[in-house]
Parts: C-alpha cells; structure tokens; sequence
C-alpha cells in the first residue's frame, strides 16, 4: 500500500528539527554542502527527460542550480534563499593563460584567486593566498570587505518571503559564518597550521577580521530574514578523513569562542535552527559544536573514523540533529550498483531516523561522476523506505 504524506515539507523539516517524529524523513536537495555537480547534473535531468538551462549556483564547486521539475521528483522539502555579492565588488570569471593551459579565475571580496583549468572543469582551487607572507600589522592594515554593505541583501527579504507565503517548502539560507576557513584561504593551509602552532596573536588577529565580517553580515541578514528562514548554515571544516584537522585544544582555545559568540549572536536574533558544516571524522568536536549552540550537524561523513550512523546516533541524537549521511559518498555512491546505493541508504535511515532529528541528503555534494541511476537509486530509496507508518 502506497503510504500518504500528512504534512507540508516545511511542516515535516521543522518537525525533525525539533525531534518529534514527521510523516516520513525529509529530504534536502540544492545549498551548497547539499548540491550537485553540473556533471552530474546535467547526466541526471538526460536521464530523467527533464529540459532545463544549466545555471552554476556555485562557481568553486562548479554546482548547477537544480531545477523545479527536478526538485519535484525528488520529493525535496527544502528551498534556498542566499545574499548576494556587495555592488561594489567587481568580481568575475576572466579568462587567463598560464602553464601552457587556459583558465577561468575568480578572485574573491578577500583578495583570495580561484582557478579552474578550461580543458579540466571540476572545480576552482585556490592559485593566490594574498596573506601568505603578511605580519601583525598587514591584518589591520588589509582591505577587509564590509560584511554590513547594504547592497548584499537588496532583494532578500522579498525572495524569502515569496518562498515562505507562496510554497510550502522550509526556507534554508545559503552558506556563511565561515569564520575559520578564510582565514587559511587568505594564508595558506600550511602557513596557517604554523600560525596556529606558534603565532597565536597573529591567528587571533585574523579571526577577530572574519569574526567581525560575519557578525556584521548576519546584523543585516537578520535585519531583513531573521523572522523568515526556517534554517540557517554556517560552517567551517575542523576533520579529515581520520580525525581533527588540528589539534582540538588549539580549536578550544582560539576558534572555539569566536564561533560561539557568533552563534549565540544568531540565536539571539531568530528562531530559525543553525546548521553547522564540518567534513570529516568530526565526533570529537561535536559536543562543542553542542555547546557552541548549533542545533544541527551536515554532512555527517558516514564512510570517515568514528563516524558510523548508529553510534552516532546513539551518542549524539537527543542533542543534535543530523543533516546528511545518507549514504557512503566516497565508495558506493560513485561505484556501487543501484542496489549496493539503495542498500547502504536503508542501513543509515535505519540508524538515524528514530525519534526524528534527521534530514536526508547525500554526504556533501553530488560529484559529477556519480551516474544518474545512482542518485535516483538513493532519492527513490529514502523516500520510500523514510516513512515513520
């Protein structure tokens, strides 16, 4: 007997959020730790007779904007609304040329240059760390960019609320807050782990930039969607495939207050739930995440150390909800048959729905070499096997 929904998407994502069981597990499609690949994207609506334009959401990760059609079929329950660039950033793909190839770059409102090889497109990897030589005095004198330029949000408030009044899906932002990782943009990975083993006051220094950025972003952000957005993501990556990426003292000493304050400040100003994004073997910052106020955790890499669904669950699911770890992202859902992906998604809904505090989505993005027999293997799956009755 074909089981019949009962509540609206907004209805059953607020419902899991809340740790009360929905009809069935809602399902996340299209932000920018939940989207797919234009590859992948572009093989999937082929499969499914779906015509649609590719539109990029995402240039770094080079995401396509999934279309209506295909957010229908999938039975996705959520919708995006994100602020966009300040007019006084005249940023942009140009073309370059350099080692013998032909590029598409973007540099960023800090300073950072992305670069995508033409004869290569998969993503935009960092080719300029405009820090990377820079003392005490360069962070005060650099040109940060004003997280509180008004022409971010101009429009904002109308798409979210066309969203909220007009359908009845949750309303999610894009991503911000990434209070953390800029900073190792703008400094180089390995020249930020050294800072952050021997520089402290230099560390401090850039955190306190991207911490005020984003403090004044969300001023205005909340100011205009704050009694809008059913979600909230922010994010910053602390794992690896086997553990923390740095010393997690280090991140309770430095990176640790700076991400509380500003998700209290978040929390001070709406009722909306605060996602909080972090790859890898995470389990051991999850009670920070925790304390730091976060009342969701994406993408819950199931195939990394000590991140096996049930144990997590066990651990973690009265305090936090997950978001993510559908299925194992790295193995089967590239290379597996559909079977193998359909099987691996009833193991992990078998763990995580219980007592609700779960989202369904792939781990992280889509990639593009995932065949679109995969990825309706997955969909198809977690819908039907995700009823509660």
């Amino acid at each position: 007997m074909k089981r019949r929904e009962t509540l609206t998407p907004r209805e059953r994502v607020n419902k899991a959020l809340n740790h009360e069981i929905p009809d069935r597990v809602p399902i996340d499609l299209g932000g920018n730790q939940t989207g797919i690949h234009k590859h992948a994207y572009l093989s999937l609506i082929r499969h499914l007779g779906i015509s649609d334009e590719l539109r990029i959401m995402d240039a770094v990760q080079q995401l396509a904007q999934p279309c209506e059609a295909l957010l229908q079929r999938l039975h996705v329950d959520t919708r995006y609304v994100a602020a966009g660039a300040p007019e006084s950033w005249k940023g942009g793909i140009v073309k370059a040329r350099h080692d013998g190839r032909n590029w598409e770059e973007l540099t960023d409102e800090f300073g950072v240059r992305w670069s995508m090889p033409e004869d290569a497109p998969y993503y935009m990897d960092i080719t300029l760390h405009p820090m990377a030589k820079a003392t005490l005095k360069d962070v005060k004198d650099y040109p940060w960019p004003r997280g509180d330029d008004p022409s971010r949000f101009a429009g904002l408030r109308q798409r979210a609320l066309e969203l909220k009044r007009n359908t009845p899906y949750a309303v999610v932002s894009g991503i911000s807050g990434v209070v953390y990782e800029i900073c190792w943009y703008l400094r180089g990975l390995e020249q930020w782990f050294c800072d952050l083993m021997g520089n402290t006051e230099f560390c401090e220094a850039m955190l306190d930039q991207t911490l005020q950025f984003w403090m004044d972003w969300f001023r205005l952000f909340l100011d205009e969607v704050g009694d809008v957005v059913d979600v909230i993501m922010i994010g910053d990556d602390l794992a690896g495939q086997n553990g923390p990426l740095f010393n997690p003292a280090i991140y309770r000493r430095i990176v640790k207050p700076r991400h509380k304050r500003l998700v209290q400040y978040i929390r001070s100003r709406t009722q909306a739930k605060i996602w909080y994004h972090t790859c890898g073997a995470c389990a051991t910052f999850i009670p920070d995440l925790i304390d730091n106020g976060a009342d969701i955790l994406n993408p819950v890499q199931v195939s990394a150390r000590d991140m096996d669904p049930m144990a997590l669950k066990q651990r973690f699911g009265n305090q936090i909800a997950f978001w993510g770890g559908g299925v194992d992202a790295q193995h089967i859902l590239p290379r597996g048959t559909p079977d193998q992906v359909a099987d691996n998604v009833r193991r992990n809904l078998r763990a995580f729905m219980p007592g609700g505090g779960y989202i369904f989505n792939n781990v992280h993005n889509i990639q593009g070499e995932v065949p679109p027999q995969n990825v309706m293997a997955m969909y198809d799956t977690a819908y039907e096997e995700g009823f509660y009755a």
